[in-house]
């Protein structure tokens, strides 16, 4: 069995899979987020409560916000800023006795959808998490890669290409930049462009509620930002197919809308990327932390 727990800014869920990728355990807790100490002291119990469920010793990854420098070892980039710099993956390791094996939670995200989602049948997987923020991973071959660098797929942190004089130089990012992917085609980040374009300040499913005209402006916005973002992916990596995730997943109209506009964006004269829906929903980051250990 493989256990996967995805380590949130507000929540901690955990679950257990077969060999068949069937979830036969869960238990979500409230993360303590300001307490690193207390973080580990979540999952380890959440651990020890499914080795006692499953009667075995279950593979152990973790989907956390951020990633481990491949130089120090220590957690950078993560919005949970209890654990920034630490050395996360040894604590755990010494306080649970085994191997652990932690991943960024939009590849988590990407590995579960390539395993047995909706990009199941296809070689190459460019998975997409758009919620309060903005993140994405890549699968090959069933195989998440995590580059030289650590920071495969963090398309995020790009900036939106192609950007238009009045989006520069675009709203400031967390990361210390301006016209990051993130502050454009973020839930938070359409929220934020409807309100400075309109005053209005709506959530992005009260602007795709609305049926006015300055609403219509904002998602035809967002959808070629979105397709101007999702075309240099292709033009960079050509995946067969990509997974959108988060909450502006659930917007039927990004499907039609996107591939109608990204050719103009992508070089080439034939574009068969499909562009679908996540198959796991919000069960994708933690099933592709336990994913981070294959079948043996």
């Amino acid at each position: 069995m493989r256990f996967g727990l995805d380590l949130g800014g507000t929540k901690m869920e955990a679950v257990l899979l077969d060999n068949a990728g069937a979830i036969v355990w869960r238990e979500r807790r409230p993360t303590p987020a300001d307490d690193y100490d207390a973080i580990l002291e979540v999952i380890a119990e959440l651990t020890n409560k499914a080795r006692a469920e499953s009667g075995v010793a279950p593979t152990i990854g973790i989907g956390m916000p951020g990633s481990l420098s491949s130089k120090t070892g220590l957690v950078r980039n993560s919005n949970t800023q209890s654990l920034q710099g630490r050395a996360i993956k040894q604590d755990l390791e010494r306080k649970l006795g085994c191997d652990v094996r932690l991943a960024n939670d939009a590849n988590c995200f990407a590995l579960s959808e390539a395993a047995d989602g909706a990009g199941a049948d296809a070689r190459s997987v460019f998975g997409v998490i758009l919620g309060t923020g903005c993140g994405g991973g890549l699968v090959f071959d069933g195989k998440l890669q995590n580059g030289m660098n650590g920071i495969g797929g963090e398309w995020g942190h790009n900036p939106l290409p192609a950007p238009r004089a009045d989006e520069l130089p675009g709203p400031d990012c967390y990361c210390g930049r301006q016209g990051c992917n993130e502050v454009w085609i973020s839930g938070s980040g359409f929220a934020r462009d409807h309100a400075f374009v309109t005053g209005e300040e709506l959530t992005a499913e009260e602007i795709m509620a609305s049926e006015t005209d300055a609403a219509k402006a904002s998602f035809a916005r967002l959808c070629d930002r979105m397709a101007r973002a999702l075309g240099a992916v292709i033009n960079l990596v050509d995946p067969e197919v990509i997974v959108l995730g988060g909450g502006l997943s659930n917007i039927d109209a990004l499907y039609t809308h996107i591939p109608e506009i990204w050719d103009a964006y992508i070089f080439s004269d034939i574009i068969e990327t499909k562009l679908v829906r996540n198959r796991h929903g919000d069960a994708s980051g933690v099933r592709g932390a336990a994913w981070l250990w294959p079948v043996s």
